[in-house]
């Protein structure tokens, strides 16, 4: 199985807090990775990493097997890599469509904004990441739209940008368990499409459901890698992660 992203001994420092210590992690192709870790874990740093928003103090990045220098937003995004922030980034006054295009809106063969065009490609998107309700469109205010709705709009817009790993931070917050069935539903289409996720929750219930693999962080570092067939059950991981916040290291073959 090949890999899509390999972060070797990452360390990030911030003056003198070191917020991350020799970090690995990867990604496989069309596989959904559960990113699990307390307040304070190292998350956030990580996927910042991720994005290109902090280039690391140490340590290397390989994409598909070839390193990558002086990593940064603009090779995060070549690397086919988009995410998805808790705010989504989105503007809620504005359409589906809009939203979807913002600063990547496709033009006609005269140079101006090609509507028609957009419409038919937002519809495409929607259709591809499981949108089935009748009343919405590409014309439907984001605002109006439900909360597991909007994920998925941001979902659709990183799949516009050709995004091969689509990382979502903590996408399942406040959402109800319908609203939470919708974006797993996101999720699920995402991989049945060949793509790759990185899926970061507070709620181990919903990261178990989801995700093939686990990777679980814990003061700054990652302290389990390990596949969801080896993990009993969420309630198995639930305790591992108790006994670490409580400064314990328990045995992964606890979890069996």
């Amino acid at each position: 199985m090949e890999k899509i992203i390999q972060l070797k001994n990452i360390t990030m420092m911030f003056g003198r807090v070191k917020a991350l210590e020799n970090v690995n992690l990867h990604v496989n192709e069309n596989e959904v990775l559960g990113l699990l870790g307390d307040n304070g874990a190292g998350k956030s740093t990580l996927i910042k990493v991720l994005a290109g928003l902090h280039t690391p103090t140490s340590g290397e990045i390989i994409v598909r097997g070839k390193p990558v220098a002086n990593w940064n937003t603009q090779r995060s995004r070549d690397s086919r890599i988009e995410t998805v922030f808790q705010d989504r980034a989105l503007t809620v006054q504005q359409s589906i469509m809009a939203n979807i295009f913002m600063g990547r809106e496709l033009s006609n063969l005269l140079g101006f904004v090609d509507l028609r065009k957009q419409r038919r490609e937002a519809q495409r998107l929607m259709d591809e990441i499981g949108f089935t309700s009748k009343i919405i469109g590409p014309d439907s205010v984001v605002g109006h739209l439900s909360g597991g709705e909007r994920q998925g709009v941001a979902i659709a817009r990183a799949i516009y940008n050709d995004a091969e790993l689509v990382v979502l931070d903590e996408p399942t917050t406040a959402l109800s368990l319908t609203e939470t069935n919708k974006v797993f539903s996101f999720v699920n289409r995402l991989k049945a499409s060949g793509k790759s996720v990185i899926f970061i929750g507070h709620n181990i219930q919903h990261v178990y459901d989801i995700a093939d693999r686990f990777v679980v962080m814990d003061r700054g570092t990652n302290v389990l890698n390990i596949t969801k067939d080896k993990v009993s059950s969420a309630l198995a991981l639930t305790r591992y992660m108790g006994d670490l916040a409580h400064g314990a290291r328990p045995e992964i073959g606890d979890m069996l």
